[in-house]
């Protein structure tokens, strides 16, 4: 849709500024056969010059470093198109159409300035629509993460039915199975920290990575003790995660979906892993689980929160600041998680 939107965009504002340069022009002069060549040599300049400036300088290279090296760059990039202009304009233009402005010297000072500030301001119209849209969207944004945020709330509140007693009587059981059933006192514990963090820590903005893998594992020994002998899970942790935070209740699903369409249906050996690892400015998380062979997992078909609704908070906590990857082959299904800790960091500041 948005590549829809940029083409219609283009195609008005260009051909406005073709007409604009050849019919507008030609109008005060009254010669129609020679601005309508300036304009067909003016339109490419103008137009690389804006797709740059805004796409390339604006957009990946100052929002990325905000170096002060990008603006030397873009005066540089700026003048040397100009330069290119001023060149096709003088040896080629001016010489069979315009010969009266050739009295000016190649590089005059006077008409590069007006050069570049007539670029610059097609350059100003072009980005004003970028931004204007661009700030719309961010709104749009931040009133959809809004909802998402107030609706998950209703329905953590709804599922609360009478908690603490819950977990408080959990705990009252976890004392006494100590006493007659040391296994059936783990898994009482292990179900009372997976209770514990959906009540305490699960409304947070951002939790510790850590905290959220602790999670996992409550989860992941409840399964074990389901499954028995014919289920290996593994959580590898490659690199220290003690300082990388991220935000809750984004991975169990993740893992929720290995165990449901990969190990419950399977009825012979399985095998599940999570791998997490660390690169300067990003982590990621990697959940694989075996598989029968099969056709390919529906995204819809997740239990919990399901896959589809974590892509879509991913898109609203992590723009632009995560990659989500799956790969399902005939006999293993892998999702990887990449968190750009740049992004993570904006997230800690809201």
């Amino acid at each position: 849709m948005n590549f829809n939107r940029d083409l219609a965009f283009n195609t008005v504002f260009w051909l406005l500024y073709f007409l604009y340069q050849w019919l507008g022009l030609a109008s005060l002069y009254g010669d129609y056969d020679s601005y309508f060549i300036n304009a067909c040599m003016a339109l490419p300049v103008a137009f690389l010059f804006s797709w740059l400036t805004v796409h390339f300088f604006i957009k990946k290279r100052l929002a990325q470093t905000g170096k002060a090296t990008e603006w030397v760059y873009l005066v540089l990039g700026s003048l040397f198109l100009l330069a290119i202009r001023r060149c096709i304009n003088y040896y080629l233009i001016y010489p069979k159409y315009f010969p009266q402005a050739q009295h000016m010297p190649l590089l005059s000072a006077g008409k590069m300035l007006v050069e570049l500030v007539n670029l610059y301001t097609i350059t100003g119209l072009y980005a004003l629509y970028y931004f204007i849209r661009s700030w719309y969207e961010e709104r749009f944004r931040v009133q959809q993460l809004v909802q998402q945020t107030t609706k998950a709330e209703l329905d953590l509140l709804k599922a609360q039915v009478q908690p603490h007693f819950v977990f408080n009587t959990l705990n009252n059981m976890y004392a006494t199975a100590l006493k007659t059933s040391p296994e059936m006192a783990s898994l009482i514990a292990h179900l009372s920290g997976f209770l514990a963090y959906n009540l305490y820590e699960s409304n947070q903005v951002t939790v510790p990575l850590a905290t959220e893998v602790s999670y996992i594992e409550h989860y992941i020994e409840l399964q074990k003790n389901r499954f028995g002998p014919k289920l290996d899970v593994a959580i590898n942790i490659y690199s220290p995660i003690d300082d990388l935070r991220i935000a809750p209740l984004l991975l169990l699903p993740l893992v929720e979906n290995s165990f449901k369409h990969g190990v419950a249906s399977s009825p012979g050996f399985s095998w599940v892993r999570v791998d997490i690892s660390r690169r300067p400015g990003q982590f990621s998380v990697k959940i694989a689980n075996s598989k029968d062979e099969q056709g390919p997992i529906p995204a819809s078909a997740n239990g919990g929160i399901g896959l589809a609704n974590v892509k879509k908070r991913l898109s609203l906590i992590y723009p632009d600041g995560h990659d989500l990857a799956i790969i399902d082959e005939c006999h293993s299904y892998l999702i990887s998680l990449t968190i750009k800790t740049l992004k993570n960091d904006e997230l800690l500041n809201r």
